[in-house]
């Protein structure tokens, strides 16, 4: 069983990760596509592929089977709506 801070080094392990979190939290309620969350962060392709599998396994950010597939912060996990607070009462955010 996988503990809370287990977790969370998994979820923020990568600048990557953290980059497409800030990006989603700031417009929660919004879905993306890999594009749009490539060109967003300035990510490369394979690299915003590899970490939002790492953040869908997670359950911090859904997956919607669209056609392209489209991608949501989850505002229900409790370590988001934790990390969404602490992004929101960060300067320049």
């Amino acid at each position: 069983m996988r503990s809370i801070w287990d977790e969370v080094e998994a979820g923020l392990g990568s600048p990557g990760r953290i980059r497409i979190l800030r990006i989603m939290l700031k417009k929660s309620g919004e879905c993306f596509t890999k594009y749009a969350l490539e060109k967003a962060t300035g990510l490369k392709p394979i690299d915003v592929r590899n970490n939002l599998n790492i953040l869908v396994k997670l359950g911090w950010i859904k997956e919607n089977p669209c056609d392209p597939k489209t991608y949501e912060v989850n505002m229900e996990n409790e370590i988001i709506m934790a990390l969404a607070d602490f992004f929101k009462k960060l300067p320049g955010t």
